[in-house]
């Protein structure tokens, strides 16, 4: 079964007929739902069924539900959470306890509606410079702690039937622009690089997903590590990360070209599939043009995350709640 390299979304809360016709053709590997996709819990688990009956096989379907301002799933479909560095704040000592119990939480509430893969944990290591874009979302500017909550966060996804995906390898913490908007550039050198950005993703480098990070790493390559294939080797042999890499979303304004270009040039690089979250269908009409199949390597890489997705055991999420509340003062 061979697929387009890719992760692609749809317009709207119901997949329309060309949409749905485009994607049986294509067959991407996955999807990505945002807010414009969900309204109600009945009508999300439903757009998630005819997504994977377009393409005749058990999609991924993704998501960002890291809580705080990226949360795509909210009120009454899903809970609102704190920002992850204002609960890891708030807990303390608990922090990585308590950031389990909030990724097994969210676990839950994403496979009721068809979701099983969250894009999340964040590794990316806090700095004074940080972009607000990005501060909020980390969870420390140690990367032993980050490392650690990262395992905690992925655990509680996993345990609850979701696949994680580390982010944004292979660091984006000293980004201090927002690359939704411009190209980051990082002129930190290496040997500092490797022993904080890049520590907390090599301590978590068997997990089954990452996504990559649309910044320069001056000391490394003078092209952005998505489309970089210095950075991607790196990432492959010394973060030791054999997992399937997707791009970050390939239609933020960081990189050039079209996006078609952008993702013929991050599959050159090394990345496995691209990642297009607008759910613009004449863009994604020009990517299925341009990308040839996924390889087999990048198929392999596919089918072992996959079959990491497991059903998870009963489990009683008001306790949760409460163990939760009392770790965090809520």
């Amino acid at each position: 079964m061979t697929h387009l390299p890719a992760i692609l979304g749809c317009a709207g809360p119901v997949l329309l007929p060309d949409e749905a016709a485009f994607f049986r053709d294509v067959r991407p590997w996955g999807f990505i739902l945002f807010s414009r996709n969900i309204d109600t819990a009945a009508q999300t688990l439903r757009l998630t069924e005819d997504l994977r009956d377009a393409v005749g096989y058990d999609a991924p379907i993704l998501i960002d539900q890291e809580g705080g301002r990226v949360q795509r799933a909210r009120p009454p479909v899903a809970r609102d959470w704190l920002p992850p560095l204002e609960q890891v704040a708030r807990a303390g000592d608990n922090a990585a306890a308590s950031m389990y119990l909030r990724a097994r939480i969210i676990a839950h509430e994403l496979l009721s509606l068809g979701i099983d893969v969250n894009c999340i944990p964040t590794l990316d290591v806090a700095q004074e410079g940080t972009h607000p874009f990005l501060l909020n979302r980390c969870y420390g500017t140690d990367p032993r702690q980050v490392a650690a909550i990262g395992q905690a966060v992925a655990g509680g996804l996993m345990d609850g039937g979701v696949l994680p995906v580390i982010k944004h390898i292979p660091g984006h913490g000293r980004a201090q622009v927002d690359s939704h908007l411009h190209l980051p550039r990082v002129t930190e050198d290496r040997a500092t690089l490797e022993a904080t950005d890049f520590a907390p993703f090599q301590a978590m480098a068997d997990l089954p997903l990452g996504m990559s990070a649309h910044v320069i790493y001056d000391a490394i390559d003078p092209r952005p590590g998505t489309i970089s294939p210095v950075v991607i080797d790196l990432i492959r042999t010394q973060i030791g990360f054999d997992g399937l890499l997707m791009t970050d979303d390939i239609s933020m304004e960081a990189l050039e070209g079209t996006v078609a270009e952008r993702s013929a040039a991050a599959l050159a690089a090394g990345c496995d599939v691209t990642l297009h979250c607008n759910g613009d269908l004449a863009e994604m009409r020009d990517i299925a043009a341009t990308l040839p199949p996924m390889t087999q390597e990048a198929q392999k890489r596919g089918r072992s995350a996959l079959s990491q997705r497991a059903t998870p055991a009963p489990v009683d999420i008001p306790g949760l709640e409460a163990k939760l509340a009392e770790m965090i003062g809520t």
